[in-house]
């Protein structure tokens, strides 16, 4: 619509075409069209006028009624005589349509004119003919012609062969959006997305619905209604053309309403069993309503909504008891339990038991929200309070694990009378505990999982090890923070209890053992356990959800052990895990700590990838930003962007403070310490790291101590960096995997004398070359290159410089980047550029991912995709590659980014120049084939 405007002004016309299904935004696009700045004239086709000749064409030239005189005789005679102006015979379709074009071309000399024309199906055939022979001829006439109507009406034929564009549902995104306009900050995120799937994307139905549901409803405190309403405006429309059917027909359609499939098998086995013949479908066949084939169709889906709102409550039951019938017969128990289910009006327990059982089914399958439904409408159905409140717990906890807290907490505040004096109360304060955990008030868990444990039988030991693993679970995130007992303290607790070291335990008792160790005994006796409980989380024979609890202390645990293998195994398999049996809450934490593992595999665009999908799936479950900007931040830190890294800091410590999260506070510190350890502000760097080393949390007192020591060596505090050096070697001996002593060789080295520093860093590279923890290698050229460069062995450090500046340059690790560059500088290349990712011939990263995916064939489309950008992005993005490489077509791609490989492999990589010796050249190519840089 924009370019036809733009058209327009330019002195040009054009005509299209918009059709889809009603409410679907046609008639909102062409007001969008009105206001754009050219002269508009509206028609909207009437459908009471459809058979009067011409009304349409008489109501859009009414405005022009002046010019016709200006016509030439015949056409103006004939329009005239067309609107009964004037006694002659019926001018020829053609002469009207010329003399229309003409008087529209004479109007727009003065400005342009877009004519738009709205419910063009319901128009007259004459006029519409006119119109669209209008359409067919301008060109530089300043005139636009625009129609929008119903999709497959075969009034429209006439249109055929003009511009079409078809208005299909509204995204995903673009449906949430004009939710979130039509209800601004009213609205529970899981609602709005379940409006979304009811309403498949037709806007109308979607504010049609919004209107019809409670404030409670929309806001998530109540349960939706299992079928959600068209809203009247649509049901009208539908249920007009659906009264003029026979009563056999509609009985029908009711039927097919209740269908939670699209068999047309059981729908004619259930119309027999209600003594509906074949030949009650034929009206709704004919009428376009319902088709039959393979499959059992309605017309559109708010058809079907209509349809079973419009029915008796009677007729629905009926419906519902014969599809109960037909999927029992059929073996399908839970569609039967269901069906069964919206037959019933008075509590029935045998229903109710037979929804439970369906929801253990649910469960197994991993379906979380299909199984907190069954429960929900169990609970509904249970005559005796206590069974009431038993599935009403239960049906919580299934929407809590479905990414529902809203709901979750309602349901176990309605439970919560019928439980409280009952054995069923420590479930109560667990489920509360979960609540507080999942809405981020850390805070308040401790002191309710600890009162749970109060009300448990001693001799349940393996209960009460499972509700303190999430007490010390919720301490550790909430810190100094926690209402209750100290997080040392809850440790202290669990190893009172008893623990058999040499039994088969599963993954989550062992890392309780494991991490209460290392609260209160230590490092070293805690590392066995911690490495047994990483390796054993998330394995095959653990499958069941309620392992997901586990995904942040596995965090820590693997954190603490440098253990970058496990962490990737370990992170992998929730992120399955979670996926498989939806329990976005647990997927969240998965997918953030994975991004942060890319981030030290030097993967920053995959990491980015990653963060956003944690933080589409944060905002879908309803956790603010300010809770997921911890990851982002170590992501911003990495990449160098400065000031956005400390903002996020400050947003990210400040909320934690206020939420009682003081995890996020330290996640605030370590962020900030990448960053001013990447700039190379290292007094701002060592102030950050002590705030953490002090404290020494789990999963990031180990992660803090390089940094200590570097920052304190390079800022004259030996003392503490010794202290510090000290602390990482008896931790990483302890754990012993390559990324332990690579760091601890590293660490070693920056404080060693001058005799022992360069077998210590060659044994750092060594270690680290073995991992996957890019940076961390990166970082030992770095370091390495500088004390090279202090002994004034210049070369030597320029080979090392070069590697670091190289893989920071390449991962997108703009801070670290600019550090090697200038520590370059110093050791005698002056005309290293950082890029900021940028590859042969000076493209960006992005720009040469575009141009690889380009020249193995992907189209601007598939690039989009794939890349999380727009195809307007990727067309940009090929116009400055196509300059930059000075090339005109796609077909050009693949030679001219090879002619700029080798040109790179000849000394040209990164702004590094060609001269230089032989020498100089062997031992950069040296450098890339021993770190893996060169294939």
């Amino acid at each position: 619509m924009d370019e036809l405007i733009r058209s327009l002004v330019g002195g040009q016309s054009g005509s299209c075409v918009f059709l889809s299904e009603a409410g679907a935004g046609k008639t909102r696009l062409l007001e969008y069209a009105a206001s754009g700045g050219v002269r508009a004239v509206s028609l909207v086709g009437i459908e009471s006028e459809s058979g009067i000749g011409f009304a349409g064409l008489h109501r859009i030239l009414l405005p022009f009624r002046e010019r016709f005189s200006g016509l030439p005789a015949a056409q103006g005679n004939a329009l005239l005589a067309t609107f009964g102006a004037m006694d002659q015979e019926q001018p020829s379709r053609f002469l009207v349509g010329l003399a229309t074009l003409s008087v529209l071309a004479a109007a727009a000399h003065e400005a342009p004119i877009i004519c738009l024309i709205d419910d063009a199906q319901w128009l007259d055939q004459e006029s519409l003919d006119v119109l669209s022979f209008v359409a067919r001829r301008v060109s530089a006439d300043r005139v636009g012609m625009v129609f929008a109507g119903r999709e497959d009406h075969g009034a429209l034929a006439g249109l055929s062969g003009m511009p079409t564009y078809y208005l299909r549902e509204l995204d995903r995104d673009a449906s949430l959006a004009l939710l979130d306009s039509a209800r601004p900050g009213g609205l529970s995120s899981l609602v709005a997305a379940r409006i979304v799937a009811e309403a498949n994307g037709n806007p109308l139905a979607l504010l049609e619905v919004l209107g019809q549901l409670t404030s409670e409803q929309l806001a998530g405190r109540r349960p939706l209604p299992h079928h959600l309403q068209a809203g009247r405006g649509l049901n009208a429309r539908y249920l007009r053309q659906l009264e003029e059917l026979p009563q056999e027909t509609r009985s029908f359609l009711v039927l097919a309403s209740t269908m939670s499939t699209d068999d047309p098998s059981r729908l004619w086995r259930a119309a027999e069993i209600l003594g509906l013949s074949e030949e009650s479908a034929d009206a709704a066949i004919d009428s376009g309503v319902l088709t039959i084939a393979d499959r059992v169709t309605f017309r559109h889906p708010l058809i079907r909504s209509a349809v079973y709102d419009a029915a008796e409550p009677r007729h629905r039951r009926f419906a519902h008891t014969a599809m109960a019938a037909i999927a029992e017969l059929d073996d399908d128990r839970d569609l039967a339990a269901w069906h069964r289910a919206a037959a019933m009006l008075a509590p029935n327990e045998v229903v109710a038991a037979d929804l439970e059982r369906s929801a253990r089914r649910a469960e197994n399958r991993g379906g979380r929200l299909a199984q907190a439904r069954f429960l929900d409408r169990a609970a509904e159905l249970s005559p005796g309070p206590r069974e009431r409140g038993v599935r009403l717990l239960a049906a919580a906890e299934a929407y809590l694990a479905a990414g529902d807290g809203i709901l979750a907490e309602a349901l176990v505040d309605k439970a919560a009378p019928w439980l409280e004096d009952d054995t069923r109360s420590v479930d109560l304060q667990r489920m509360r505990a979960s609540i507080a955990v999942f809405f981020l008030r850390y805070k308040n868990a401790p002191a309710l999982l600890l009162d749970a444990v109060a009300h448990v039988d001693k001799g349940n030991v393996e209960l009460i090890r499972s509700i303190l693993f999430d007490a010390l679970q919720a301490a550790l995130v909430a810190r100094d923070d926690t209402l209750a007992e100290t997080t040392a303290g809850i440790a202290k607790r669990v190893l009172t209890l008893p623990f058999d070291t040499n039994a088969d335990n599963v993954g989550r008792d062992v890392l309780l053992q494991a991490l209460s160790t290392q609260l209160t005994v230590g490092y070293a006796s805690a590392a066995p356990l911690s490495k047994r409980a990483v390796s054993t989380l998330f394995r095959e024979d653990e499958l069941h959800p309620a392992v997901l609890s586990t995904v942040t202390l596995g965090w820590f645990a693997a954190d603490d052990l440098w253990d970058d293998a496990g962490r990737h195994d370990m992170f992998e398999r929730a992120i399955a895990l979670g996926r498989g049996h939806g329990d976005l809450g647990a997927l969240r934490i998965a997918l953030a700590g994975k991004c942060v593992g890319q981030c030290w595999t030097g993967d920053i665009e995959g990491a980015e990838q990653t963060y956003s999908e944690a933080s589409e799936v944060s905002a879908l479950i309803g956790v603010p930003h300010p809770a997921t900007a911890g990851v982002l931040l170590e992501l911003r830190a990495w990449q160098g962007r400065e000031q956005e890294t400390r903002d996020t800091a400050a947003l990210t410590a400040d909320w934690g403070a206020e939420r009682g999260a003081g995890v996020l506070e330290v996640n605030a510190c370590l962020g900030l310490t990448v960053l001013e350890m990447g700039l190379g502000k290292y007094e701002s760097a060592f102030e950050s790291a002590m705030r953490i080393y002090d404290n020494d949390p789990p999963g990031f007192g180990n992660r803090i101590l390089p940094e200590v020591v570097e920052a304190g060596a390079r800022t004259g505090r030996t003392d503490t960096a010794h202290r510090a050096l000290e602390r990482l070697a008896d931790r990483a001996l302890a754990s012993g995997s390559p990324w332990a002593l690579g760091v601890l060789a590293r660490s070693r080295a920056v404080l060693a004398d001058d005799t022992e520093a360069q077998s210590l860093y060659e044994e750092a590279i060594g270690l680290l070359s073995q991992t996957s923890v890019k940076t961390d290698l990166a970082r030992a050229h770095l370091v390495y290159g500088q004390w090279l460069r202090r002994q004034r062995r210049r070369k030597d450090a320029q080979g090392h410089l070069f590697v670091a500046f190289e893989m920071f340059d390449s991962m997108g690790a703009s801070a670290f980047a600019g550090r090697a560059h200038n520590e370059l500088r110093a050791a005698g290349y002056h005309h290293v550029d950082v890029s900021g990712g940028q590859v042969a011939s000076g493209l960006t990263s992005q720009e040469a991912t575009v141009a690889q995916l380009a020249t193995d064939g992907a189209t601007n489309s598939e690039i989009a995709t794939q890349m999380f950008l727009t195809t307007s992005t990727v067309e940009y993005h090929l116009s400055k590659i196509f300059r930059k490489l000075g090339i005109t077509s796609r077909r050009q791609l693949s030679l001219a980014l090879a002619m700029a490989v080798r040109a790179n492999d000849g000394g040209q990589a990164a702004g590094v120049p060609a001269e230089g010796s032989a020498s100089d050249r062997q031992r950069r190519a040296a450098a890339y084939v021993r770190y893996g840089l060169h294939s």
